[in-house]
This record gives C-alpha cells, sequence and structure tokens, in this order.
C-alpha cells in the first residue's frame, strides 16, 4: 500500500531526526526526502512547522503502540491453555524485543533531542513506555499459572521489562549484546527467571 505524502513527510522526518538530528535536519531536507521539492513548501501544506511533524510523528507512535499492545495481549491470551508456561513466556518477551526494535528511530531521537521538548517525553513517557510495561503486569496476572503469586507486579513489570528494553538499546549504542548474550540466550534466561516466580507448588522444572 502506497503511503500518502503527509505519511511519507512524518516517516522520513524521523528517519533524518535519528540519523542527524532535530535541530541538523532543514525542512527542505524533510521535503526532498518525501519526494517533493525541496524549499518550495510542500511539507507546509500538512504541517504548521517541522517541530509539528516530530509532534505528529511522537503522538502517531504513541496511538501504534498502544493498537500494538491491544492485538499482542488478544494474541497472547488466545493461545490454547495447552501451550506451555514456558512458550507463553518466551513469545512475550520476544514480542517485546520486536517492539522496542521497531521503535529504533524514535528512541534515538527521544534520547538526542526530546528534552528540550517536555510535552512530548511525557507522551513518549505516557503512550509507549508505561503501556509496555503495563501490558507485562496484565499478562502476568492473566495466567493461571501466576494466579497464586502474591507479588509486586508493576515492581516486576518494571524489571522484566526494563531487561528487554535495555537489551534492544545495548545493542543499539554499543553494537553487540549485553554480556554478548544473543538473542536466544538472553529470551531462555528471561524465561528462566519468570518462572522463579511461579508459586512453589506450580513451579516448572527447568
Amino acid at each position: 500500500m502506497s503511503r500518502s505524502t503527509r505519511e511519507r513527510i512524518v516517516d522520513e522526518a524521523l528517519r533524518l531526526f535519528a540519523e542527524r538530528g532535530y535541530a541538523a535536519t532543514s525542512v527542505a531536507e524533510i521535503e526532498a526526502a518525501a519526494g517533493l521539492s525541496p524549499g518550495a513548501g510542500g511539507l507546509y501544506r500538512h504541517f504548521k512547522s517541522k517541530y509539528e511533524v516530530l509532534a505528529a510523528a511522537v503522538n502517531e507512535h504513541a496511538a501504534r503502540t498502544r493498537a500494538q499492545i491491544a492485538e499482542t495481549l488478544a494474541e497472547l491470551n488466545a493461545q490454547s491453555p495447552a501451550v506451555v508456561v514456558e512458550e507463553r513466556l518466551a513469545h512475550l518477551c520476544r514480542s517485546g524485543l520486536a517492539k522496542v526494535r521497531d521503535e529504533s528511530e524514535l528512541t534515538r531521537v527521544f534520547f538526542r533531542d526530546l528534552s528540550q521538548f517536555p510535552e512530548l517525553v511525557n507522551v513518549v513517557r505516557e503512550g509507549l513506555l508505561q503501556p509496555m510495561f503495563d501490558s507485562i503486569t496484565t499478562w502476568f496476572r492473566a495466567q493461571p499459572e501466576y494466579r497464586d503469586a502474591d507479588l509486586d507486579w508493576p515492581g516486576i513489570g518494571a524489571v522484566l521489562g526494563g531487561a528487554v528494553v535495555h537489551y534492544r538499546l545495548f545493542e543499539e549504542t554499543v553494537g553487540e549484546p549485553p554480556g554478548r548474550a544473543e538473542r536466544d540466550r538472553f529470551v531462555a534466561s528471561w524465561v528462566r527467571l519468570a518462572l522463579g516466580l511461579l508459586p512453589e507448588r506450580t513451579a516448572a522444572p527447568v
């Protein structure tokens, strides 16, 4: 499906912001990357300013995240009860890694430029990051194996979700995974830690 001009502007602007930085990217460069005549004002037919393009990118990613999380949770919850808890946990972990990978451009913009726009930091926090952590809490509470586990689930979500986010950020910034633990080893270790949260009488063998 072809992208609309507005979508091309938002997507190409975010890519350029991630590569060069917000201040170093001109409106003309965004127009050229989006297939418009650079400097002819095509961007202004859709947005009032470069900032409005950035805000649109952040808000649209937040809206997409909420939809993706709802879809992923529905998919996970629809899994057959016959699927062992280890496989369900691995699916949850891999879904988180994929989501963080999908947000790599926005992540770079967030750390480089968004401190000057606290209102957009708030959108990222409430629209992307917190929903991801909340989804982990929601998922664990819905699993029959964990129903009797009397735990601080928001705290657990922060630890397990933080590990997923950190893994991808480390890869992105350092060029290799933390501890040089490749993806499958990370997922297996994440699952092993999560299995340790099971109530003793239902704990699965490792």
